[in-house]
Parts: structure tokens; sequence; C-alpha cells
């Protein structure tokens, strides 16, 4: 078994104190990529929103969530001695499982030979279902500034 990934909170504290911590960088990765677009201000000021920033935030903080990669057999191990819902997208008749745990939920995603694309369909999944309702409860819409 395999882990892909550095961050797996181990609180919902934890997991909104890492939200909050990228807000800034969620906004500097916007500009720059208006930047390497060649936005004008107004352009910048008709496209770039609060949505925007708050879009590139979520994926920042899903690209960093710790999953773990394994064999079916790994992963139902794994399941034996996990006390809580685990939700499992993709076909029960692949070899290997990628997962990720938060909170007494788990997501998984199977697949045969993609691992790479099993993980981000995984971040996906896990930010969607076991860290949104957390981190939005007390979200503010990110401060948009022109540069």
């Amino acid at each position: 078994m395999d882990s892909d990934g550095r961050f797996a909170p181990a609180s919902v504290a934890a997991a909104r104190e890492r939200y909050a911590d990228l807000a800034g960088t969620a906004r500097q990765v916007v500009r720059e990529t208006a930047r390497a677009m060649d936005l004008d201000r107004e352009e910048y000021r008709d496209r770039v929103d609060a949505d925007v920033v708050a879009t590139a935030r979520d994926a920042l903080f899903a690209a960093e969530l710790e999953v773990r990669v394994g064999t079916r057999e790994e992963f139902d191990d794994w399941c034996d001695s996990f006390d809580g819902e685990v939700h499992v997208v993709g076909s029960e008749h692949v070899d290997n499982v990628a997962w990720h745990a938060f909170d007494g939920a788990a997501v998984a995603a199977t697949f045969q030979n993609e691992p790479d694309a099993a993980v981000s369909t995984l971040r996906r999944q896990a930010f969607g279902r076991l860290y949104r309702e957390h981190l939005y409860e007390e979200r503010e819409p990110p401060e948009v500034t022109e540069e």
C-alpha cells in the first residue's frame, strides 16, 4: 500500500485552519493565471469573482489530501477495521483502490491501470463528500483584488 499527498487532517478544526491558510494562495494563483492569460483590468473585473477564487482554493485544498492507494484486498482489510461509512465509486471488478477517510466517513475510487486518475477523482470526491459541509459553513467569500 502507498500513499500520495501530505495532508490528512485529524479534526474539522485542522481542516478549517488549512482551508483558511489557502485563501491568500488561491488569490495569488488566480492573479498569476490571469496575468498569464493577458487579461486586462476590465476583463479581470468581468471574469474573476469570488467564486473563481473559491474554486481555486477548493482545488488547492483537495490537491494536498493524503490518499491511500492499494490493492482491493488491502482496501477490504482497511474497511474491516474502519468504523464508519465508506462511499465507493467505480467498479467492484477491478484490482486497485484509492481511498481517504475523514471525520468518521471515507470515500474510495476503484481503478485498474490509472492510479493518478483515480487519485484525482478521489480527491474531488473527498472534498465534495467529506469536507465541503465543514469548510463552507464558516466560509466568507474570498477577497478579489486586482493587480
